[in-house]
């Protein structure tokens, strides 16, 4: 498959388990690629591995003047962009109770303020590039009440699946679609790490109906579906990659 052939896409949070697979298959499919993380040498790593047309650009995606360099980059290289994957996230475990100040406004600051501030700065060279598409990676805990915690996760990428609706009718006779992709529990390496054999571990596996988590090549399939032309008439919606959660 090339459906992503001569589109380019900047994709955020490239260096985790979730955005690497995205990365490969937007280069898989033809797309050029800014990879933008925090870790200069992580990404360098994934361009190496990668291939393809790629670039690199250090990004904060809660920092304003990040995204000016970023978009500035991209610019610069291939003079448009016709897609933007917001997929950099971090989480934390607190409760309704447990949660603290700090931490919360750390996961608001990326999930939901990163995620604004791409479509802020990247949707109008999307426009003016003759359109193109806008994915927001969400996730099933900003749908359903998940497993009780993750409280600041939940509200933050429940933020997100809000602000791909609104944002989809702002830019709807524009040229720029905006959907989301809905996560459950993803089998990342990082997850399997932290959790495989804990408590949590089995709880992710005891509420998926299909019985098993995510893999990461599966929601990288449904984002280049979204960023590309096959969604053409799609736009405001959610694609859940959930194993049934928010059918239970």
């Amino acid at each position: 498959m090339r459906g992503l052939e001569g589109r380019r896409i900047v994709l955020t949070g490239a260096t985790g388990g979730l955005g690497t697979a995205i990365a490969r298959r937007l280069v898989d499919e033809g797309a050029s690629v800014a990879l933008t993380d925090v870790d200069e040498g992580a990404l360098k790593d994934l361009e190496d591995a990668l291939g393809g047309d790629t670039l690199v650009s250090v990004l904060d995606v809660a920092d304003v003047d990040g995204w000016v360099r970023t978009v500035d980059a991209v610019r610069d290289r291939w003079g448009a962009a016709h897609g933007l994957v917001n997929n950099a996230g971090i989480g934390s475990l607190g409760t309704v109770e447990t949660e603290s100040r700090e931490r919360w406004d750390q996961v608001v600051a990326v999930d939901q303020l990163g995620t604004w501030l791409g479509m802020q700065h990247v949707g109008p060279l999307i426009e003016h590039s003759g359109g193109g598409a806008v994915v927001n990676v969400a996730s099933i805990l900003g749908a359903t009440g998940g497993l009780a915690n993750s409280f600041s996760y939940a509200a933050a990428k429940g933020a997100v699946r809000a602000m791909t609706m609104n944002a989809a009718l702002h830019w709807a006779q524009r040229g720029v679609r905006v959907n989301a992709v809905v996560p459950a529990f993803i089998g990342t390496a990082p997850l399997l790490e932290r959790f495989e054999g804990t408590d949590r571990h089995r709880a992710m596996l005891d509420n998926t109906p299909m019985g098993r988590l995510g893999r990461p090549e599966e929601v990288a399939a449904a984002v280049a579906f979204l960023a590309s032309e096959d969604s053409g008439y799609t736009t405001g919606s959610e694609l859940y990659v959930d194993g049934g959660w928010a059918a239970r």
